[in-house]
C-alpha cells in the first residue's frame, strides 16, 4: 500500500521534506481491531510537533496522521461494532485505559505518533477507538472533526463559560473555526471575539458568526470571561492573559508551544497577566467520549467545515503550507481518488 513515512525527526528549516512516500505491507486486523480502507486523512499542526522533535514518535519509522475517514475493510477476530464497509472515522486517540481520564493515561497511545495512522492507504485500529460518521459531512469534510473537532469541543467544555459570557479564540485555524461556529450554537447570547494575525482568518471568522475580530494586540469591546489559545507560540498566550477579566480562564489547546519566541515569558508581570485569580489550564489529548459526543453535535449544528485538499503525495507541501500559516480552514489529504 502507498503510505507516507517519517523515517526521522527534522529541522523543518533545513528539511522541508521530512515524509516519505513508500510502498508498506498491507496491516491486518488483530483481535479486537478493524482495518480501514482510508478515504482520507486531515492534516495537524500536532504533525509538525511530531517531526520536529517537540513530541516525538515513541518509535520510528511511523505513519503520521490522526483525522482520519475511511471504510471498514476486515473485522478483527471478535470485533462486533462495525460492519463492513461502514464508514468510520479515528482521531489522535488510538488506544487507552478507556477511563474517564484516559486522555491522561500512561497507556494513551496517539494515532499517528505511536501507532502507524491515515497518511497511508490503509490502517488498523482497536474499534472502540473508531466512530461512525454522522451522513451530514463528506469524508473530507468529516476528516477536521476527528481533531480539531474533538479537541476544539473538549477546549470548549474546559473554558466553562455559560451562555452570555464574553469567550475568546486566538488562532483561527482547523480547530479555531469549528470552535466558532459550536459556541455560537451552545451558547447563543454569548459575544466571540477571533484573533489572529491574518486579516484573511480575521475576515474569515466575521463570516462565520464572531461579533468582533482583530490582530493579537488589539483590544477587544469587553474583557473575555474566557479563552482559548489554538496558536503554537507564546504572544499571543501572554496577550490572551491581559484580555481576560478578573477570575478569567485560558485554555491552551496545543500540544507544545514552540521555543522561537519563548524569550518573551521574561516580560510576564504579574499584576496585568495573572493576578485577580485568572487561570491556566491545558487540553491534553482528547477521549473516546471526547469524539463520541462531539460528532453528533456537529451534525445538529451543523457546523460548516472549511476545507483545502491535496493528493496523498503531496503530505510534505500540506505540511509547510500550514506551517507557513498559509490557513483558511483545515487541509485534507486525498488517499483514496
Amino acid at each position: 500500500m502507498r503510505a507516507m513515512l517519517l523515517e526521522s525527526t527534522v529541522d523543518l528549516d533545513q528539511n522541508r521534506r521530512p515524509l516519505q512516500l513508500v510502498d508498506l505491507p498491507r496491516p491486518v486486523a488483530d483481535a479486537g481491531e478493524i482495518l480501514i480502507e482510508v478515504s482520507v486523512c486531515g492534516v495537524c499542526h500536532t504533525e509538525l510537533d511530531e517531526i520536529e522533535g517537540r513530541a516525538p514518535p515513541s518509535s520510528l519509522p511511523v505513519v503520521p496522521g490522526h483525522e482520519v475517514v475511511g471504510r471498514v475493510a476486515q473485522l478483527g477476530e471478535g470485533s462486533s461494532r462495525f460492519e463492513p464497509w461502514d464508514r468510520v472515522g479515528v482521531g489522535w486517540i488510538y488506544a487507552s485505559d478507556g477511563s474517564d481520564a484516559e486522555n491522561l493515561s500512561a497507556s494513551f497511545l496517539a494515532t499517528g505518533r505511536d501507532a502507524n495512522g491515515g497518511y497511508a492507504e490503509f490502517m488498523k485500529v482497536p474499534e472502540t477507538y473508531a466512530y461512525p460518521i454522522p451522513d451530514e459531512f463528506s469524508d473530507i469534510e468529516a476528516a477536521p472533526l476527528l481533531c480539531a473537532g474533538g479537541v476544539g469541543y473538549r477546549s470548549l467544555r474546559l473554558a466553562g463559560i455559560r451562555d452570555g459570557q464574553v469567550l475568546g479564540l486566538t488562532g483561527f485555524g482547523g480547530s479555531g473555526h469549528l470552535v466558532l461556529q459550536l459556541a455560537k450554537y451552545l451558547y447563543p447570547a454569548s459575544p466571540v471575539y477571533v484573533f489572529a494575525r491574518s486579516a484573511k482568518e480575521r475576515e474569515f471568522a466575521l463570516t462565520l458568526g464572531a461579533d468582533w475580530s482583530g490582530d493579537t494586540d488589539d483590544e477587544p469591546p469587553l474583557k473575555a470571561h474566557a479563552i482559548i489559545d489554538t496558536t503554537p507560540a507564546w504572544k499571543p498566550l501572554l496577550a490572551a492573559l491581559e484580555r481576560l477579566r478578573p477570575g478569567g480562564r485560558l485554555v491552551v489547546n496545543a500540544i507544545r508551544k514552540e521555543a522561537g519566541d519563548r524569550h518573551l515569558l521574561a516580560d510576564i508581570r504579574y499584576a496585568e497577566h495573572l493576578w485577580l485569580e485568572k487561570e491556566i489550564k491545558t487540553v491534553a489529548n482528547v477521549t473516546h467520549n471526547d469524539i463520541a459526543e462531539f460528532l453528533p453535535l456537529a451534525a445538529r449544528v451543523p457546523l460548516r467545515v472549511e476545507t483545502e485538499t491535496y493528493a496523498l503525495e503531496a503530505a510534505n507541501e500540506a505540511l509547510m503550507a500550514l506551517r507557513a500559516g498559509h490557513i483558511k480552514g483545515a487541509k485534507v489529504l486525498l488517499i483514496k481518488q
